[in-house]
């Protein structure tokens, strides 16, 4: 009976936690890119050049990909079915200011429902470009219990990392 008491204790001690937490997720990664807005712009604003450099296209070799609307720009939506380590998803480019900006709608359908919202920024600088990816959500309760245990911001960002460096290769070569 006291080791029940204790787990709902802990239990109810863990949901204070996490509901007293932000209700909402930013995860933001940058890079400097040796190269200049107009050779990155097009690996972003076009979904068939994710491929080249998206930290998820090699976690699953069977990846099914659908593309539709125009090839570039606003209106062009790419979705995917994959296994559990990719999930299921679909996003769309919003907005999309040539070799400055693109606002992407973002919606993964598995593991877990969510609907959050990408921004890809370049930046020119003295030595070439910075580009920043940005993502913004909902954190719901249950992701915020996950994350008292799990921290989003370094296990997304991690891949936000990766897909940089990605991008960073190729309008470098």
């Amino acid at each position: 009976m006291t080791a029940i008491l204790v787990l709902l204790v802990l239990v109810a001690a863990a949901l204070v936690v996490a509901a007293s937490r932000p209700n909402t997720m930013r995860i933001e990664r940058v890079i400097d890119v040796a190269a200049p807005p107009d050779r990155i712009f097009p690996l972003l604003n076009d979904f068939h050049q994710w491929r080249g450099w998206s930290p998820w296209e090699e976690l699953d070799p069977n990846l099914q990909r659908t593309y539709g609307g125009p090839a570039a720009g606003p209106g062009a939506h790419y979705a995917w079915v994959g296994n559990k380590k990719v999930g299921e998803g679909r996003m769309e480019i919003v907005e999309s200011t040539p070799v400055a900006h693109l606002n992407i709608a973002l919606q993964f359908i598995k593991p877990f429902p969510a609907n959050n919202t990408v921004d890809l920024t370049l930046s020119p600088t003295a030595a070439g470009t910075r580009v920043q990816w940005v993502m913004n959500g909902a954190s719901p309760l249950m992701m915020r219990v996950f994350g008292l245990f799990m921290n989003m911001d370094a296990m997304i960002g991690k891949d936000f990392e990766k897909g940089l460096a990605g991008i960073k290769r190729l309008a470098e070569q």
